[in-house]
């Protein structure tokens, strides 16, 4: 039985609270002091050491929520523990107030949660140069079309391998919408051996050549190699895309610095073991981040890719997805690349060919999670889906209220 019109109103972010709380009409300054008491935040810390973890305990049932640990931390019998702290944002807000006043390190403990805080509500319209090409974040869901001038790639190897094929294919994929192109000269797929990095930039140089002469959206070079990426961004290319986050390499986060270029940072490993999925995952983009700001980049020109399809099983690659979201914790923007991986083949049992359907799914999903770049094969129909649930997902709820 439904009394008073009861029901549950989603709201995930201040933003929203602000409309619904101004919906009920509540006074403006209530609204300043309510408006994070609706939003419920499940933060995890990992292996803290114990008299840390009992004073975020204790300061978390402070402030009205309360905070899990192992339960032999009441006999301090272990030396560290995973914390999930349970709370509002305006809990969350508190504690992180209160522990900057704390020895054992919670200082950083407080800053690190009230930039955390932050970085988990959408993030504003902002612009990347690349190179004096600009792309436009928080708008819409950009597009960046794949661009394969190799004869083995897992998807279309071989169909754009020669200059006047591909650049016919790069005319399309603008026309069809694409924001970026990404042009790859070595197939990443599972178990490829590799090619050298001469004969990589044998394949990429001429059509990147003349594709800078001719299109106006940035270029991306898709390589791992410090060295073709060094050629490709003398040659004039405005973004880099390395699948291995720039840690195979050991040159490669000083090349994208000394040029200031945007990068995107993938996560991989070989095999697919891990201590903690989502964790590990974390762990390596967050030294992929540090590599490239030490290397003078700045917060929003490191692009994070959760990888899937690298070094992940089916159901590894399943539970990233359902996950997405978790990646704003980052605090930078996230490109989802999905476009006909064996992911979508083996989950709907389909030859590379048949993985459309699938890969539209994904980059919907994507827009939900708060992707900022989805990395595809087919652009036009990707894009219309994207338009589509652009339109839906970043009209904030209750956008439709005189009122708000």
């Amino acid at each position: 039985m439904q009394v008073y019109g009861m029901r549950w109103v989603a709201i995930n972010n201040l933003q929203e609270s602000k409309i619904a709380l101004a919906q009920i009409g509540s006074d403006p300054g209530g609204v300043a002091q309510m408006v994070g008491k609706g939003i419920g935040r499940a933060i995890k810390l990992e292996q803290v050491p114990l008299r840390v973890a009992h004073i975020l305990k204790q300061e978390m049932l402070s402030v009205g929520g309360d905070a899990a640990v192992h339960r032999e931390v009441i006999t301090n019998n272990i030396d560290a523990t995973d914390v999930m702290l349970l709370g509002t944002v305006r809990q969350l807000e508190h504690l992180a107030k209160k522990v900057l006043a704390q020895p054992f390190g919670l200082k950083k403990v407080g800053h690190a949660l009230k930039q955390l805080l932050t970085d988990l509500e959408p993030a504003q319209t902002r612009s990347i140069n690349c190179r004096g090409k600009e792309l436009i974040l928080g708008g819409r869901t950009l597009v960046m079309g794949i661009l394969n001038v190799t004869p083995d790639s897992f998807s279309d190897g071989g169909k754009f391998n020669n200059l006047e094929d591909a650049v016919v294919q790069a005319g399309c994929m603008i026309d069809d919408g694409a924001d970026i192109l990404d042009i790859g000269g070595e197939s990443t797929r599972p178990n490829y051996s590799g090619i050298s990095a001469e004969e990589e930039w044998r394949r990429l140089e001429p059509v990147l050549k003349m594709l800078l002469e001719r299109v106006n959206v940035p270029i991306s070079v898709d390589t791992y190699k410090a060295s073709v990426a060094a050629k490709a961004l003398e040659a004039g290319a405005h973004m880099i895309n390395d699948v291995w986050g720039l840690q195979k390499d050991p040159d490669m986060a000083k090349v994208v610095g000394d040029f200031h270029v945007p990068v995107i940072v993938m996560h991989n490993q070989a095999g697919t073991a891990y201590h903690h999925l989502m964790g590990d995952i974390f762990a390596f983009l967050q030294k992929s981040i540090e590599l490239a700001e030490s290397n003078g980049l700045e917060r929003d020109q490191i692009i994070v890719d959760p990888g899937i399809g690298f070094g992940k099983t089916t159901e590894q690659n399943l539970e990233v997805m359902a996950r997405l979201a978790e990646f704003k914790t980052l605090g930078r923007p996230v490109l989802l690349g999905t476009s006909r991986k064996s992911m979508i083949g083996n989950t709907l049992n389909l030859p590379v060919n048949e993985r459309l359907e699938g890969t539209l799914a994904t980059s919907v999903l994507g827009i939900v999670s708060g992707v900022d770049i989805i990395r595809v094969h087919d652009v036009k129909a990707n894009k219309r889906a994207m338009q589509m649930a652009d339109a839906i997902v970043r009209g904030q709820r209750g956008a439709g209220y005189v009122g708000a």
